[in-house]
């Protein structure tokens, strides 16, 4: 019997209903495992969920497994019964045992839980301390700890990485937002990173810490300037060159930097990756509302793919991981990695079946794309939002555009009929044109008529949907279609919104 055919990958590369930002990739054994943040769908703020962990095979990256609930952190002393909320983790295996490095809200100290399994369940280990039993960030004067990076090296030796430095400006918009007796003591570092090597116990500093990666107040001269470090520490190692990958202060990019010390001698490379596509968009603007990042680079079948997270709804709290191919140079360098739709396909997607709408890479108002933040104007942009467990893209209005990179054609099937599955609340007809770069030639108009539905109120606001069964949701959703000459080549289609809307998008397909 032939293998199944395998499924296309999209990014978002876990199910549209999951929230895991901050991912760290692994491979153990012969699967990829993602760790991460956990956040909450129109959640107030980040990281409301334990954390989850999803893993697949490497020789089908479509097939994921969500391995549940791993970790509650309840059974940290410092997490007063799981009433703080843990930030991003990291993840390492040595002599056999899983090692979960994690931070809590109160932003102050690394704790470590431990696990046989790479999927859990873990349980607390301790906190990572000094030989004296003072746990790190508990001495007067010292570094935030944040965001910790943990990283084995092929001699056994184990560094962990952490630090958040930022400016005096957000610095003072985070401790208002911060419960009074957490404020009091808040304090924050403006000159960069920290690392530190670990003993075999895995809690105990051998030494360090030292300054790693400068931030804003020391990074003048470096090559870092514009472009230092925020949070997000990782470390990985290709081809014996040591790669630090952090969040900038520019928050959207992850950034890089390259030595042949895991401690040390680290120089500015780049940037890997944009949750806006700053930097590779065509006039210079984001493409897509973006916000925070964090992630790192992996080498899986042969490729590097660069993995990060997006910002869906109207806020930063429901944030989903996407993954993108990099191109490494001969010299060890990589190029930053555009936004697509296919992320972890190796590939373009074929350019036939059904695609869900909010996989889409591009996505602008009339005004452009916004920066992610719950005191943006929302109300000409477009958003993904997330109803009764169906995901779609909202609020599509007149100068809108909804773009996805890339689809390869089948030479034997080079016209389509392309189908959107669209409603429209305007009241009046719209019309929806498709075009094969943002502000290409026409290659198709599709007329969407007002959406008709008994259980749609009559002034029904896409961005306040309210709760519906799934199938009143799709039924909401009307069929429009044109025929399409596809191109020769790997190809972007886009969608722009002419006139009217609101219009929301359900998907497309291509047969």
């Amino acid at each position: 019997m032939a293998a199944a055919a395998k499924k296309p990958v999209f990014n978002p590369y876990l199910p549209l209903w999951e929230f895991v930002p901050d991912g760290e990739p692994h491979v153990f054994g012969n699967r990829l495992y993602i760790y991460g943040s956990h956040d909450v769908y129109e959640g107030s703020i980040y990281c409301e969920a334990p954390y989850t962990v999803w893993s697949a095979p490497l020789d089908d990256l479509s097939n994921w497994t969500n391995h549940g609930i791993t970790y509650t952190g309840k059974e940290d002393p410092f997490n007063d019964n799981g009433k703080h909320r843990m930030f991003a983790p990291d993840v390492c295996e040595k002599n056999g045992k899983y090692y979960l490095y994690y931070g809590l809200d109160t932003a102050d100290t690394i704790s470590v839980a431990m696990s046989d399994k790479p999927e859990g369940p873990f349980h607390f280990y301790g906190h990572v301390h000094y030989s004296d039993g003072i746990v790190w960030g508990k001495k007067p004067g010292e570094h935030q700890c944040f965001d910790p990076g943990i990283f084995v090296d092929d001699d056994g030796q184990v560094y962990l990485y952490s630090g958040f430095s930022t400016s005096y400006e957000v610095m003072e918009r985070i401790r208002k937002k911060l419960p009074p007796e957490l404020a009091e003591n808040f304090s924050m570092t403006l000159d960069g990173s920290d690392v530190v090597r670990l003993d075999d116990d895995m809690l105990t500093i051998k030494e360090g810490p030292y300054p790693c990666l400068p931030g804003v107040a020391n990074s003048a001269g470096t090559g870092f300037e514009g472009h230092e470090f925020f949070e997000a520490s990782s470390l990985r190692k290709f081809n014996g060159r040591y790669y630090a990958i952090y969040s900038s202060v520019n928050g959207h990019e992850l950034c890089y930097a390259m030595s042949d010390n895991p401690m040390s001698g680290f120089e500015y490379k780049g940037v890997l990756h944009s949750n806006g596509n700053f930097g590779l968009s065509e006039d210079g603007k984001p493409e897509f509302n973006y916000a925070n990042n964090h992630g790192s680079a992996i080498e899986l079948n042969g490729n590097y793919y660069i993995f990060g997270h997006r910002h869906t709804g109207r806020s930063q709290y429901q944030r989903q991981g996407v993954a993108e191919k990099l191109t490494m140079n001969p010299d060890g360098t990589f190029n930053q990695a555009l936004m697509t739709s296919c992320g972890l396909h190796d590939g373009p997607l074929p350019a036939q079946g059904k695609f869900p709408a909010s996989i889409a890479c591009v996505l602008k108002g009339p005004k452009g794309a916004v920066k992610a933040d719950e005191k943006t104007d929302y109300s000409q942009s477009p958003v993904i939002l997330l109803e009764d467990g169906v995901s779609y893209v909202a609020n599509l209005r007149a100068g809108s555009i909804v773009g996805y990179r890339y689809f390869q054609v089948d030479p034997d099937h080079q016209h389509v009929e392309l189908a959107l599955s669209v409603q429209n609340l305007s009241g009046e007809p719209a019309i929806v044109e498709v075009s094969f770069t943002p502000d290409g030639e026409v290659v198709a108009s599709l007329e969407v008529a007002p959406t008709i539905c008994e259980n749609l109120p009559e002034k029904r606001d896409s961005l306040n949907l309210g709760k519906s069964d799934s199938d009143c949701i799709q039924k909401r959703f009307q069929t429009v279609h044109a025929g399409l000459d596809l191109p020769d080549e790997a190809f972007a289609l886009y969608c722009r919104v002419k006139n009217g809307g609101p219009i929301d998008l359900f998907g497309f397909k291509m047969s």
